[in-house]
C-alpha cells in the first residue's frame, strides 16, 4: 500500500499471467500459472512465477479465470501462501482440485464455487465475475470493486456469439461497468496482431467433416486435454459417423471425466470405448481423442508415433489431426513427431493444411470492442509478449483518438508495481524476478542435492549402443555411492536396450527417457532429488 491507495503488481508474460492486489494488509492474488520452459533450459519441467512477493505479503484469497494450465498449473505452489479461500467457477475448480490432492494438499475445503454475475467480498475488495467466451467452458473475467474505483481484468476472452454451451459473452454488464466508470481495464493482449475477429469454436466443425468423410482407417485428434468445446465437436461428429471414441493420455481421460461429471461434455451412450479396447474394432470405426498436440516426450501421440503406446497404433490408411496451435518454441518436438507419424505411414492434418482448430483469444476488433465498452481510466495491455503490449496500446490510443479526456495507458513488464490512488497511476518498483534471487535458488538446490550427468554414446545410424554408459556426479555424495552409481549405470544400459530404433536415435526422446528413470532412480535409492542432464553422444 502507498497512502491510501491501492498497489497493484502485475506479474505477465507470453504463456502465463499472475496478479496480485494490495489494499492495506489485504492482497489478493488472481490466477497462477505454468509455461513451458524454453529450449535451453535444460531439465527444467516446467516454470511458475516468482513467489517471493507473497512469501512478504501473504494473500487473503486467491482467485481464478478458468481453467487452463497458464491460469491453474502453480495453484499448488502458490496455495501455501494464500490463507483464504480460492474462488472459482465449478468447472474450473474441479480441475484444480486433482492438482492439490496429487501435491499432498488438503485444500477441498478452501475450494468456492461461484457463478457469473455472483460477488464476494475479501477485505475491502468486492470482487465481481462476469461470464466471458473462449475456448474451454466456465471462463470469467472480473470486476475488482475496490474503494477508489472499480478494476476490470479480462482474463482470456473471446466474443463467441454462437458458443457450443450457448452461454454468451455477457457485454451487456462490460457495458454497464463502462457507463458506471471503470478505474482500469487490464486487457488479454494476445491476439491483438490479428486482424478481424476470432472465429467461433463452431467453424471448425466443416473441416473436421471433411476428414471424418474422406479417413478410411483409424482417426486420431491430438488436443489440449482442457479443449472441452473441441472434445464436444468430435464426439458428435464420432456418433454422426458411426465411429467409436476413445479418450487416449491421462489428462485427456482426467479432463473429459470431469467434463462429463459437470454436464459440460454429453456422450450418447454406446459411443465411448476404454482406449484399451481400441484394438478390438475396426481401424475405420474408431476415433482416439488424445494428448501431445505440443510435441511433449511422455504424452500419448508422442509414444504413439514412435510405436510405444500400449493400446493405440497408427499405421497406413489411418489420419492423425493436430488440432492445436503450436506454442511457440515448440515447433521443433512437434515436427519431430509429425516425422516419426510419416514413417509409420499415417497421414497429417495440422492447421496449416485445414482449419482444424480456432484461437480462443479475441482479435483486433474485439479487443476494441472491449476498449469501446469498459473505457477506463488507466488502460493496462496484459497477457502476451511486449511487442503485443505494445501494439495494444497503440490500438488503444486510435479507439480513443477522439475521446476528451483520454484513457491513460500504462505498459508495464514482468514484477512492475502499479499504484492506483487519489493523486492517480503510476509504475512504481519492480518487486521479482532479479537475476541474483534465482542464481541463488539454483545454487540452494544444487548445494541441497547436487548434479548428475549420464553420458551415453549411441550409434548414429543403428541406435545401438556404444561402450558402458558413464555417470558424472557434482556435489552427490553417498556413504554407498559407488554401488549406487553401478547401479545407476546399469539401468541406463537397459533403458536404451529396450526401447525402440526410433527412439534411441531421438534425442529429445532418450534424453527425456534416461532423464525420468534416473530421477527416479535417486529418488527410491538415495531420496535426493539431484538435477539430472543427460548428455547423448551421437556415434
Amino acid at each position: 500500500m502507498r497512502g491510501e491507495g491501492a498497489s497493484l503488481s502485475s506479474f505477465r508474460c507470453s504463456k502465463w499471467c499472475r496478479s496480485a492486489a494490495s489494499w492495506g494488509e489485504t492482497t489478493i492474488v488472481v490466477d497462477a500459472g505454468v509455461m513451458f520452459p524454453d529450449p535451453e533450459l535444460l531439465g527444467v519441467d516446467r516454470i511458475i512465477p516468482d513467489l517471493s512477493y507473497l512469501e512478504k505479503s501473504r494473500a487473503a484469497a486467491l482467485v481464478l479465470t478458468h481453467g487452463h494450465e497458464d491460469h491453474i498449473g502453480a495453484v499448488p505452489h502458490v496455495v501455501p501462501l494464500v490463507d483464504g479461500p480460492i474462488y472459482g467457477t465449478p468447472l474450473t475448480l474441479a480441475l484444480v482440485e486433482p492438482k492439490l490432492q496429487e501435491h499432498g494438499l488438503d485444500s477441498a475445503h478452501r475450494l468456492v464455487s461461484v457463478q457469473p454475475r455472483q460477488r464476494v467480498t475479501v477485505g475491502a475488495f468486492e470482487i465481481e465475475f462476469i461470464r466471458v467466451t473462449h475456448s474451454m467452458p466456465d471462463c470469467v473475467a472480473l470486476a475488482i470493486h475496490t474503494p477508489i474505483g472499480v478494476v476490470v481484468h479480462t482474463g482470456d476472452f473471446k466474443i463467441d456469439q454462437t458458443p457450443i454451451d450457448g452461454e454468451h459473452f455477457d457485454v451487456h454488464r462490460f457495458a454497464e461497468l463502462g457507463t458506471a466508470g471503470v478505474l482500469a481495464l487490464f486487457a488479454d493482449s494476445t491476439n491483438i496482431d490479428r486482424r478481424g475477429f476470432t472465429g467461433s469454436e463452431r467453424d471448425v466443425i466443416e473441416a473436421f467433416e471433411e476428414i471424418f468423410t474422406s479417413s478410411t482407417g483409424k482417426l486420431v485428434v491430438a488436443a489440449f486435454a482442457s479443449s472441452i468445446y473441441r472434445m464436444q465437436i468430435l464426439v458428435d461428429l464420432a456418433s454422426q459417423f458411426d465411429r467409436k471414441v476413445a479418450f487416449v493420455g491421462r489428462g485427456m481421460i482426467q479432463n473429459s471425466e470431469i467434463a462429463q461429471r459437470l454436464g459440460h461434455l454429453r456422450i450418447p451412450a454406446g459411443v465411448q470405448i476404454r482406449d484399451s479396447d481400441v484394438g478390438n474394432y475396426p481401424a475405420q470405426d474408431v476415433l482416439c481423442l488424445v494428448t501431445g498436440s505440443q510435441g511433449e516426450p511422455a504424452a500419448a501421440l508422442s509414444r504413439i508415433a514412435i510405436d510405444d503406446h500400449r493400446h493405440v497404433k497408427v499405421g497406413d490408411d489411418d489420419t492423425v489431426v493436430l488440432s492445436a496451435r503450436a506454442i511457440p518454441g515448440n515447433e521443433k518436438p512437434i515436427g519431430r513427431v509429425i516425422n516419426h507419424l510419416a514413417h509409420r505411414g499415417a497421414d497429417v492434418i495440422h492447421e496449416g493444411i485445414k482449419h482444424v482448430h480456432v484461437s480462443g483469444h479475441g482479435s483486433e476488433e474485439e479487443l476494441k470492442l472491449m476498449l469501446s465498452l469498459v473505457r477506463p481510466r488507466y488502460f493496462v495491455p496484459v497477457h502476451g509478449e511486449y511487442r503485443q503490449l505494445s501494439q495494444h496500446a497503440r490500438v488503444a490510443r486510435k479507439v480513443f483518438a477522439g475521446r476528451d479526456p483520454r484513457p491513460e495507458i500504462l505498459l508495464a513488464e514482468n514484477g512492475d508495481v502499479l499504484t492506483f490512488d487519489t493523486t492517480g497511476a503510476r509504475i512504481d518498483d519492480t518487486l521479482t524476478g532479479e537475476v541474483g534471487d534465482e542464481v541463488l535458488r539454483d545454487r540452494r538446490h544444487l548445494a541441497e542435492d547436487g548434479l548428475v550427468v549420464p553420458v551415453v554414446a549411441i550409434s548414429k545410424q543403428t541406435g545401438a549402443l556404444e561402450g558402458v554408459p558413464d555417470i558424472i556426479t557434482r556435489g552427490f555424495v553417498m556413504e554407498n555411492s559407488e554401488a549406487l552409481l553401478a547401479d545407476g549405470t546399469r539401468l541406463l544400459s537397459d533403458v536404451v536396450e529396450h526401447t525402440s530404433v526410433e527412439e534411441r536415435t531421438d534425442q529429445g526422446l532418450i534424453k527425456e527417457k534416461l532423464r525420468v528413470e534416473l530421477r527416479r532412480f535417486f529418488r527410491k535409492r538415495s531420496g535426493r532429488r539431484p538435477f539430472v542432464l543427460p548428455v547423448i553422444m551421437e556415434i
